[in-house]
């Protein structure tokens, strides 16, 4: 067995992330819509994907969501771990393998290659969506044709009953030898193509769920090019999908969103220069509108763009930016029911993840919570 190292004391996990703890709470509230990852992939299917998967690789494959908690069954598992894990005593070490190297995926965001208890090597594969940890899917239980490469590999968990996991171990010797040898650079190439296979399926599913729910929810009169929208419409290519999407998000936003004040300085500024800029702002909110492309769209150098910007409105693109999507996502919150993670596409952010954040920098509060307050004082 390969060379055991010094594992790190859980307490350093425990305070690596809890500067971020609260956050992570705040924005899981915010996401009320959130299914978690069962909600987001049909999970026969990715079961059945996961058999053949584990088939192909040689190596045993399972997939939790961003508590820890399973929601496939294990696929390819291994007599040997099949065993030390129906005993409760020793499960417990396995258990805290996984916590750890799923804490550690979360934090590196990339696949982490590691030895547990028994100097085995297993591999946590970080699902994330923008900067949101979702899941993960574990691999491995398997051992490294190179003895050299094992030993770079940290012990993510050292037993203190040695007494317990020395016994479990000589119990089960003759599975423990029957595991499948693989070498680094294997392990190394199908961890990656798990992490990018598994996230870009994720990705498009949440898409494809996205524009489900807007078309399912909303009484939208869109079309494109003539065609009115309807489930059959959803087979079509990503890039369609994702220009009719940006289509459904401007006009619910523009059906909710009218800002008098824009009317009327374009009423009075007449031919400006920048009104190019401005028109495509209002009628593209969930956009993300770079300085660059504005500029372009003025005919005018970036700088001189910048210039002109400011001495009109006071302030940087930037800034103008910011303030103007979070009055429109203020006019969203207090007109409709769209949840927090709609609104914030709607208005142009990347994730509800950086709207809160920005909102609650800005506002004060979390946009759940402008959205009670403003419903109370309706009522009153």
């Amino acid at each position: 067995m390969a060379r055991q190292t010094a594992a790190l004391d859980f307490s350093q996990y425990v305070l690596r992330f809890r500067q971020n703890a609260q956050l992570q709470i705040e924005v899981t509230n915010e996401m009320n819509d959130n299914k978690g990852l069962s909600g987001i992939i049909n999970v026969h299917k990715w079961q059945v994907l996961q058999d053949y998967i584990a088939k192909v690789t040689g190596m045993a494959v399972i997939t939790s969501d961003c508590k820890g908690v399973p929601i496939t069954a294990h696929s390819g598992r291994q007599s040997f771990c099949s065993h030390i894990r129906a005993d409760a005593g020793l499960n417990e070490f396995c258990q805290k393998c996984d916590s750890r190297a799923g804490l550690e995926a979360m934090r590196v965001k990339a696949p982490y290659i590691y030895q547990c208890h028994y100097g085995i090597l297993d591999v946590a594969i970080p699902i994330v969506i923008g900067d949101s940890y979702i899941g993960a899917i574990l691999i491995g239980q398997v051992l490294l044709s190179n003895a050299e490469d094992m030993a770079t590999l940290e012990v993510i968990y050292t037993p203190t009953n040695r007494k317990l996991h020395q016994r479990g171990l000589a119990e089960f010797m003759e599975f423990y030898e029957k595991l499948p040898v693989l070498s680094l650079e294997r392990v190394q190439v199908i961890a990656q193509m798990l992490f990018h296979l598994c996230n870009y399926i994720v990705e498009e599913s949440i898409e494809k769920n996205m524009i489900l729910d807007m078309i399912a929810g909303r009484d939208i009169p869109a079309s494109d090019e003539g065609m009115t929208f309807q489930k059959t419409n959803l087979n079509m290519p990503v890039e369609r999908l994702e220009g009719i999407k940006k289509k459904l998000n401007n006009a619910i936003s523009d059906a909710h969103v009218h800002n008098p004040e824009e009317t009327e300085r374009r009423n009075e500024t007449g031919g400006n220069i920048l009104d190019p800029a401005f028109e495509y702002i209002k009628t593209h909110k969930s956009e993300r509108c770079s300085l660059t492309e504005m500029s372009g769209l003025c005919h005018i150098s970036k700088n001189y763009f910048h210039k002109l910007f400011v001495k009109q409105t006071g302030m940087t693109y930037s800034a103008f930016l910011i303030g103007k999507r979070l009055d429109w996502a203020k006019r969203l919150l207090q007109t409709t029911d769209r949840s927090i993670s709609q609104i914030a596409i709607d208005v142009g952010f990347s994730d509800a993840g950086h709207f809160i954040k920005t909102f609650k920098k800005y506002e004060g509060i979390t946009p759940l919570r402008f959205r009670a307050v403003f419903a109370e004082n309706e009522k009153i």
